[in-house]
């Protein structure tokens, strides 16, 4: 299974949200590219990447510093945040990003997730981020009126190969996983599935690898990491098994 350390990036900087408020931030850095290097450095095999200043205004304006993190680390960067136009697109296609993710633009516009599709293919992961049950959008702050497990279906059906699961009320606030959100998704479709969310002890990481025959592919983990509950040599102790 694989771990996915986290960067978030809110005005150049490394930070992580509660709940995804943006007015909830803790800074971790000035420095996203040193950050990258620290957690490969670890020993980290790829990292998620995630512009949350594109998540909220539709833009991806911290794309430059992801493309230089693309080219400093020699590990396959998982990328998302305000990608949701073909100009967009095509951007991210020439920044060097190994695994591309799209949310809001997937549920809203099928088009735009046809052309993501076609361009990526199994390198493409959908965010399904969900708030009690329903799937949220623009940067988390949006409610939409369709259901996770009915989300993920759809996507399935199109031939999305993987999906990026969070639980919004328990991102960053160091309470655990959704176990039940993620196996019962992980039971109704053939879909890989990225658990996010609540990570917060060796013990989340052993529940989720338990899960792995399920369909459960990958971890991200984010404040864990940086308060330092676990490290990533402890982790992907546990990941490989």
């Amino acid at each position: 299974m694989r771990l996915f350390p986290a960067i978030d990036i809110q005005g150049g900087r490394c930070v992580r949200l509660r709940r995804g408020d943006f007015a909830d931030e803790t800074v971790f850095g000035d420095d996203p590219v040193r950050m990258a290097e620290h957690w490969v450095a670890e020993g980290a095999r790829f990292l998620h990447v995630v512009d949350l200043d594109g998540a909220r205004t539709g833009d991806p304006t911290n794309l430059g510093l992801v493309e230089c993190i693309a080219k400093t680390v020699p590990v396959p960067v998982q990328f998302g945040g305000g990608v949701r136009t073909g100009d967009v697109l095509e951007r991210v296609m020439k920044a060097g990003i190994g695994r591309l993710v799209v949310g809001t633009g997937a549920l809203l516009d099928q088009e735009f997730l046809a052309r993501a599709l076609e361009q990526w293919g199994d390198r493409l992961v959908v965010a399904v981020d969900a708030e009690d049950g329903y799937v949220k959008t623009h940067g988390w702050r949006e409610r939409s009126g369709m259901t996770a497990p009915v989300f993920a279906r759809n996507l399935e059906q199109i031939g999305v190969a993987e999906i990026l699961y969070t639980d919004i009320g328990r991102d960053g606030m160091m309470q655990g996983v959704n176990l039940g959100a993620v196996s019962d998704l992980a039971r109704e479709t053939s879909l890989g599935i990225i658990a996010s969310g609540g990570v917060t002890s060796l013990d989340d990481l052993r529940a989720l690898k338990r899960l792995e025959a399920e369909g459960v592919t990958g971890v991200i983990a984010g404040r864990a990491l940086y308060e330092h509950r676990f490290t990533v040599p402890q982790a992907l102790v546990v990941l490989d098994g």
